[in-house]
């Protein structure tokens, strides 16, 4: 690791430490030159997602769609930002650690499910009556009555 301060090449590990809930390393490290101190951070680098849809289409996996229909689901809930990207870390770690390159848009609906359901059952039931496509009022109940059990 090349130090940010001299550029030396020659740097070691102090201390380490793991970060967000065990899916990353924080290493602290000191140059040998000039004793500058500085932190680095080692995590999974997730690997290219082809997600496919209903239809049959393949898209590449976008992080920001999933927010996007989180965020909607949560919206106007008590989540703060911090909770959110746990949420949000949490899916695309359970998503990623599947290690396949492709994965279908209903698997990825599955995931945020149990996970919305974990966190918020106002917010599992928006996102619920989205992507399970509710057609009438009953359908809607009968998953309040799923999710009550």
């Amino acid at each position: 690791m090349i130090c940010p301060f001299c550029n030396n090449n020659e740097t070691k590990v102090v201390d380490s430490r793991d970060t967000n809930d065990r899916k990353a390393i924080r290493r602290r490290r000191e140059c040998e030159k000039c004793n500058g101190r500085f932190s680095t951070y080692e995590e999974v680098e997730i690997m290219r997602l082809t997600v496919i849809k209903k239809d049959g289409q393949k898209r590449e996996y976008s992080q920001d769609k999933v927010r996007s229909g989180i965020a909607k689901a949560i919206e106007k809930r008590p989540i703060n930002d911090e909770k959110l990207e746990k949420i949000l870390n949490d899916i695309e770690y359970e998503i990623h650690s599947r290690e396949k390159d492709e994965i279908t848009s209903k698997e990825i609906g599955r995931i945020i499910l149990k996970k919305l359901k974990e966190v918020d059952e106002v917010a599992y039931l928006r996102f619920a009556s989205v992507y399970k496509s509710f057609r009438s009022v009953d359908s809607f109940k009968k998953e309040m009555e799923r999710l009550k059990t």
